[in-house]
């Protein structure tokens, strides 16, 4: 058995993994918790570490279980491979993903980092530069900017910022 690499449609690594695994293929698909906005709100969500691609372990013998239907599979493309050769991927490297992801699985990827420079986009203060501060746990965060040569704290929902460069 050896793990090789599917290449997913657009947004459907999850559908491609379910439906893969509905059909008795091992399949694996290392996600990451990460805040993102959705409609003006700062939430943690789970997305795929590997946008497009996930696992998928494979028999090579004639007891193997056939890669015929993986193709034909909703939410597939097509089978990573390099000319005839399909991608074929370490065990040790499914092994540290996996490591890697309960390690990191109970704190998310933030959106901004205490300290950041970002820029206000919206509202009173629009064009302003500011630094994150932190999340308030109200649906907004904390930014610093600069009035009259002080540095004043400002509550402001997450939405109305965005990353410099």
């Amino acid at each position: 058995m050896h793990w090789y690499l599917v290449y997913t449609k657009p947004r459907q690594e999850k559908t491609a993994l379910e439906n893969l695994q509905h059909q008795g293929y091992e399949c694996y698909l290392p996600m990451l918790s990460s805040e993102m906005l959705r409609q003006n709100v700062l939430s943690v969500v789970s997305v795929p570490l590997f946008p497009r691609y996930l696992f998928i372990r494979l028999g090579t013998g004639l007891s193997a279980k056939g890669w015929g239907p993986i193709r034909s599979t909703i939410g597939v493309s097509r089978l990573v491979s390099f000319g005839n050769e399909l991608a074929m991927i370490d065990d040790c490297l499914i092994h540290l993903l996996r490591l890697q992801e309960s390690a990191h699985h109970t704190q998310p990827q933030r959106l901004f980092a205490k300290g950041e420079q970002v820029m206000i986009v919206d509202g009173v203060f629009s064009g302003l530069e500011a630094i994150y501060q932190k999340a308030d746990g109200e649906g907004r965060v904390m930014v610093l900017i600069e009035l009259i040569s002080k540095s004043v704290q400002l509550r402001i929902a997450p939405a109305s910022l965005g990353k410099l460069g």
